[in-house]
């Protein structure tokens, strides 16, 4: 990107932002900018009103909503293994956690929505926590009609309802299925296991014959976009 359009898009966000904060202040909104990125902490109970306002007021028009999902901060910023040791390629597997990690008993379950404005040309992310107990937010489908399936994924995914929605079904997960599989308590090996069973000539579920592990990702050190200039400028010159 140019320097002109990365001026631009600067301009065009800084302007999003003062909009968003005059425009919502009076709802107790807050608006976060990080990594050339806006976004808007809204409370549970004004989502609704948040939505048609962007998608219908003039200094927004965020007609399009590109996708909503949900997030689970528990445990937030901890992790389950060692990276200093983790590989550089591939998964280590069978690797022992490092510790419990600790649940977080407030602002756990996010709802996350992603917003583009075609007439602005411009983006915006709505972020909106819900009670831990009872994740229950009001749906945007009268707002924006795209959200039907991605609320519904949510939902299967992380348990969150959303009041209204015209269909709320699990929607990745089989019939039957208990839990809510991106929730971070929910063991990476599931609860059950199924098999066909010659015998009975049907599918049958057992308890999980496996012992739960820990997969430790492939770990990118020294990433040149978080190298201070005067690391960068050392790398350049030791190529």
């Amino acid at each position: 990107m140019s320097s002109g359009a990365q001026k631009g898009m600067h301009d065009r966000l800084e302007r999003l932002a003062e909009d968003l904060t005059r425009t919502f202040k009076e709802l107790d909104c807050m608006v976060e900018r990080s990594n050339g990125e806006v976004t808007l902490v809204v409370p549970v109970e004004h989502i609704t009103d948040v939505a048609t306002r962007l998608r219908d007021d003039e200094p927004f028009f965020f007609q399009e909503l590109i996708d909503v999902c949900g997030a689970d901060y528990s445990a937030y910023a901890q992790s389950e293994w060692q990276t200093d040791s983790a590989p550089n390629t591939g998964f280590g597997r069978g690797v022992q956690p490092i510790g419990r990690l600790e649940s977080m008993q407030s602002n756990r379950f996010a709802v996350v929505y992603h917003l583009l404005s075609i007439s602005k040309n411009i983006r915006l992310r709505l972020r909106v926590f819900v009670d831990t107990e009872q994740p229950i937010i009001a749906t945007v489908v009268s707002v924006w009609q795209s959200a039907d399936w991605f609320e519904r994924e949510a939902f299967d995914l992380y348990g969150i309802l959303f009041d209204g929605h015209p269909d709320l079904r699990r929607i990745l997960t089989d019939y039957g299925f208990i839990g809510h599989p991106f929730r971070k308590d929910f063991p990476l090996t599931g609860q059950v296991e199924m098999r066909y069973d010659p015998h009975q000539a049907r599918v049958v579920y057992e308890p999980v014959s496996i012992d739960p592990r820990v997969l430790v990702p492939r770990v990118t050190r020294d990433d040149n976009r978080y190298l201070s200039e005067d690391n960068a400028t050392q790398d350049a010159g030791d190529a």
